[in-house]
């Protein structure tokens, strides 16, 4: 997905849906790749995908919830295991 700040020129960053809300906003989670200092990151590797997965093994951010219209979203990489959710 997009950055929803400017979705035109931002870079591609992974997310995970979480919600599908009315008018085709979505609730999202951020990913990242890289460590970073917070009290609740949750490692996502893949064999915590039920299908696909990620490139690289990634933290979820739950401090990093956001809306988002449904456009935003370019590629669909895997689904996560009920397990890690």
């Amino acid at each position: 997905m997009r950055s929803p700040s400017n979705p035109a020129t931002q870079k591609l960053r992974p997310a995970i849906i979480v919600a599908i809300g009315d008018f085709d906003d979505i609730i999202l989670i951020q990913i990242t790749s890289k460590v970073y200092s917070s009290t609740n990151p949750v490692k996502l590797t893949a064999a915590d995908f039920a299908i696909g997965s990620l490139p690289l093994d990634s933290y979820i951010r739950p401090d990093k919830l956001f809306n988002a219209d449904n456009s935003v979203v370019s590629t669909v990489y895997g689904s996560v295991g009920d397990a890690k959710l």
